[in-house]
């Protein structure tokens, strides 16, 4: 049974077309890279998957599936007086109890990244930008999701700490069976991290596995001139 099951999706705003019959499923252990143009529904797909926005269609959850979800971009003032650990206890705080599995501890949350006990006294305002990125990827496990959503994970980072960040996430996933769902603009990291791929410019284009379905004339149809970027990418591999 497909741990998400998306069917006939349809976003408008208005009478503004913003995702048109979208539909796909994912099983347990799937990481789903989603590509296209901006402005093409890449960021409303993963709001609509959450329940932040209305939808025609359908968007099915297995049962019991907890979702994580690290925004390309938060509004957190840098300056603010708070600890992380403070930061990553106000996640999780009065939803233990309702949950049989019980959240992970602010410190577990951190070993989960990477990243050590000592972080939780750092105010949020010290952490580098990839310190950062992995304090939100830990507040993003630390419920101990089955589905885990990013917003182009590394857009804040600098290139020597992208390829870190992706180990990192590769890592989860192998390690606790999680679903990863992740929009990117880097084909390589599609083909090296991701078992399927979707394609999308409002329409869906292509869905399924990157060696079999991005080929130089759907690349072509996504953003135009693709094909030159089809080869480049096939020749660092």
């Amino acid at each position: 049974m497909p741990i998400l099951e998306v069917k006939n999706l349809n976003v408008r705003y208005g009478e503004q077309i913003i995702l048109d019959n979208i539909s796909f499923d994912l099983e347990k252990g799937d990481a789903l890279a989603i590509i296209g143009p901006n402005g093409s529904g890449k960021t409303t797909l993963l709001r609509a998957i959450l329940g932040a926005i209305s939808f025609e269609g359908k968007i099915t959850l297995v049962e019991n599936a907890r979702i994580g979800y690290v925004p390309q971009k938060i509004d957190l003032a840098r300056d603010l007086p708070i600890t992380v650990g403070e930061f990553l206890s106000l996640k999780d705080a009065g939803k233990s109890a309702a949950r049989q599995t019980p959240a992970y501890s602010p410190k577990e949350s951190l070993n989960l990244v990477n990243l050590s006990p000592m972080f939780l006294k750092k105010r949020l305002g010290e952490l580098s930008a990839g310190e950062l990125q992995r304090t939100l990827i830990a507040w993003a496990v630390i419920g101990r999701p089955s589905l885990l959503l990013f917003d182009e994970p590394t857009a804040s980072v600098d290139v020597a700490g992208q390829e870190t960040v992706y180990e990192l996430l590769h890592r989860l996933q192998d390690k606790y069976g999680l679903t990863l769902i992740l929009i990117s603009h880097d084909l390589t990291i599609v083909y090296r991290y991701a078992s399927k791929v979707l394609c999308l410019n409002k329409a869906q284009l292509c869905f399924g596995i990157p060696a079999e379905v991005l080929t130089p004339g759907e690349l072509t149809k996504l953003y135009g001139g693709g094909r030159k970027f089809y080869h480049h990418m096939h020749s660092e591999n």
